[in-house]
């Protein structure tokens, strides 16, 4: 059956454009994965209309469809099974178009985040999306997982910088809304129904992206605190001393700072290893002198206050570039373990209870472990990686998701800040959405999938997929 699918498909894209079951299992399956890719076949479609005539031969077939971009999600929202077809859009790479006057971006789904930004670098822009897998994360999937990064405080989460969109549905259908335009109310705003989606109600094939201007100051500190208290109201000083050009606030507890300022991490700290809390504090503006002395007193005056203990001040964009590696250098967890990686959100007041909360129940479920955490504390996301023996990982990651998930419930937080549900977290979406939302998502996933072929098993299971499935 593998083979007359292979067949079938480079009927349609060409010879050289599918991959058959031996050679994409060649294929890492992603991001700190230890497996390779698995499926009936791996197609690579040059074009929308390529993408439309695979999804037409797919959905005739009842043949289910896995979209893959940069893979470089962790909540394994791009695992096919064998008898499944890979979308990836690995060849449609083309930035078309940038307009200078409209601030925008028209691009292929397949457009690597950081090829983007350098591009629009040359225009005097930015496209400030951020985050630590840019040099791979494509734009599509970026959309298809509202993927949010390092300056959401400032910019908001992918939602907010898509303009249009282009998209097929299962059936081959192509719905073309390359909306241009920052206000346009005409009826439904359909792009917002396959944004966060994660590739189960549409492929993302083109887009139109809202570029900004290219800051032309940027200031950086890194600021160590001595309580959690202390974090909260820093951010809202910060925040209000700034006067709007807060582009970013990251925090790492204690344990996190040291790991990746520690051999052999190539890190250095920038301050003391000793403080509770620290924080990575960005401001973006347009005048270098004002935008300098801005900064500089916000964080005389915090300190004035007794809000933070020391901070160290980039002097160059080489520090600038120093301070953000610190902060992305994620792969330390890897160090010594296996790391259960989570991204979640939750009300900042709820953050410090949270945390002293998962550390005693860890310690106390499942003994000998690391505990990190990190992450966006300025829009509310956290991420926590609890690292295990490897002997140890299959028997109590269960156990550790269970810990670390349903205590959101109480605060009102959320499973998923930005890596999407995929496989990984759907056992505990009822935390984050209620029974009615999720009626709501299966009502409007059988009105555009009928059949379930788009990345069937993701997010929730459906009736259709799960017949297919059992065929």
């Amino acid at each position: 059956m593998s083979m007359a699918i292979v067949a079938a498909l480079r009927h349609i894209v060409g010879e050289s454009a599918v991959l058959e079951p031996a050679e994409l299992g060649k294929r890492s399956a992603g991001a700190y994965r230890f497996d390779n890719l698995r499926a009936a076949a791996l197609v690579r479609p040059a074009n929308t209309k390529e993408v439309s005539d695979v999804l037409r031969w797919c959905h005739a077939h009842n043949i289910a469809v896995v979209t893959q971009g940069g893979l470089t999600g962790l909540v394994h929202g791009g695992d096919a099974g064998a008898n499944d077809v890979i979308l990836s859009l690995e060849r449609m790479r083309a930035i078309e178009a940038i307009d200078p006057v409209q601030r925008t971006a028209t691009v292929e789904a397949g457009v690597v985040l950081q090829t983007l930004q350098e591009a629009v670098d040359q225009h005097d822009l930015s496209f400030p999306l951020d985050l630590g897998a840019r040099g791979s994360a494509t734009l599509g999937g970026n959309a298809a997982t509202n993927a949010g990064g390092n300056r959401v405080i400032r910019y908001g989460m992918t939602r907010d910088m898509v303009l249009g969109l282009e998209v097929v549905l299962a059936d081959g259908s192509i719905v073309s809304s390359m909306n241009q335009l920052i206000k346009n109310n005409a009826g439904y705003d359909l792009k917002q129904l396959f944004i966060g989606s994660e590739g189960t109600l549409g492929v993302i094939t083109k887009l139109v992206l809202r570029l900004r201007e290219k800051p032309l100051a940027t200031n950086m500190a890194f600021v160590g605190l001595d309580s959690f208290d202390a974090v909260a109201k820093f951010l809202k000083h910060a925040d209000r001393a700034l006067g709007g050009t807060l582009s970013a606030f990251e925090v790492m507890w204690q344990s996190f700072y040291q790991l990746v300022t520690t051999a052999p991490a190539k890190g250095q700290p920038p301050i003391a290893q000793n403080y509770p809390y620290y924080v990575l504090i960005e401001s973006q503006g347009a005048d270098r002198e004002l935008d300098t002395q801005r900064f500089q007193a916000a964080l005389e005056g915090a300190l004035q206050a007794g809000l933070i203990a020391d901070a160290a001040i980039a002097q160059s964009d080489a520090d600038c570039q120093a301070f953000w590696a610190l902060r992305d250098d994620v792969g330390q967890v890897m160090q010594g373990g296996l790391p259960v990686v989570f991204d979640i959100s939750l009300p900042i007041a709820a953050m410090e209870a949270y945390a002293e909360g998962l550390r005693e129940t860890l310690a106390a479920e499942i003994g000998d472990h690391k505990l990190w955490i990190f992450g966006h504390l300025g829009d509310g996301n956290l991420h926590v990686v609890v690292q295990v023996k490897p002997q140890n990982y299959l028997a109590l990651r269960p156990k550790i998701e269970a810990l670390v998930y349903r205590p959101l419930a109480a605060c009102h937080g959320s499973v998923s800040a930005e890596h999407g549900i995929g496989l990984e977290k759907k056992p505990y979406l009822h935390i984050s959405r209620n029974a009615a939302e999720i009626a709501l998502m299966r009502t409007l996933k059988a009105a555009l999938d009928p059949k379930g072929i788009l990345n069937p098993g993701k997010i929730f299971e459906v009736a259709a997929a799960a017949q297919r499935a059992s065929a």
